[in-house]
């Protein structure tokens, strides 16, 4: 069982849901906006990677047996955020398997087929419904792409009990699979305006956290630490920090 969270957590997304929830009693306010990303954020994608090397350990048990019992070692809490990590740290170097393997990783991790592996973090799903019951727009903001993730990311976000599908819901995907996260989160925040104000963003990268608070200085912003890319910069000071997962209480 998990220790409960800390009191900072539980004091920052309390502050955050109130926020929302006294957003229309401020004079010339609109509706309120609350930005969600997904991977790292609402959910722990790792058991997905899991699944694929596990997958892949099947394929070549009898083929490449010392390959298949490194990886036979792995549980969630190894999964890094970089692939090649991962393999490091069970012992797979060779630099043939290393690219097999991704190879046969990139195939299917940015797919429809394997999201459904995804766990939501604890009270992510909670969370976003008691914002959106407080009147908040709820925005999932995401660096997975419209023609490979689109469909299964509607399914597994209506199967871990998040609202999709309902007013006061925007899904927001990019078009395109080989535009940077970061670039795209650029080009669509800017956009979000038009829906109301931006009261609350979530994020698990400090770089997508400080391009927020930049654009929107009155919002709140939360830095989800769970994983994020190598070499991250900084959160920005008035960026929050020290939340894992979306539990309060």
């Amino acid at each position: 069982m998990r220790p409960p969270p800390l009191p900072h957590q539980t004091n920052v997304l309390r502050a955050a849901l109130e926020r929302i929830a006294g957003w229309s009693e401020i004079e010339g306010a609109r509706t309120p906006v609350v930005v969600f990303d997904l991977d790292a954020t609402l959910y722990d994608n790792r058991p997905r990677t899991l699944e694929i090397l596990m997958e892949y350990r099947e394929e070549v048990v009898e083929s490449e047996p010392e390959v298949a019992d490194s990886l036979a070692t792995l549980t969630s809490e190894h999964i890094e955020y970089l692939l090649s990590d991962t393999l490091r740290g069970c012992g797979i170097t060779a630099a043939s398997v290393v690219a097999d393997v991704t190879r046969y990783w990139h195939d299917r991790f940015f797919t429809d087929d394997y999201l459904q592996h995804d766990a939501a973090l604890d009270g992510a799903a909670e969370y976003v419904r008691a914002c959106h019951e407080a009147g908040g727009i709820i925005v999932y903001l995401t660096g997975r792409d419209i023609p490979g993730m689109f469909l299964g990311t509607v399914a597994s976000l209506r199967d871990s009990g998040f609202p999709i599908g309902v007013a006061g819901t925007e899904l927001v995907l990019k078009p395109d699979a080989n535009l940077p996260d970061e670039a795209f989160k650029r080009g669509a925040l800017p956009t979000l305006d038009r829906l109301g104000d931006l009261v609350a963003f979530f994020d698990n990268e400090p770089a997508n956290c400080n391009l927020a608070k930049a654009m929107y200085p009155d919002c709140t912003v939360v830095l989800l630490e769970t994983q994020k890319v190598p070499y991250a910069p900084d959160p920005a000071a008035d960026v929050e920090v020290g939340v894992s997962d979306f539990r309060i209480g």
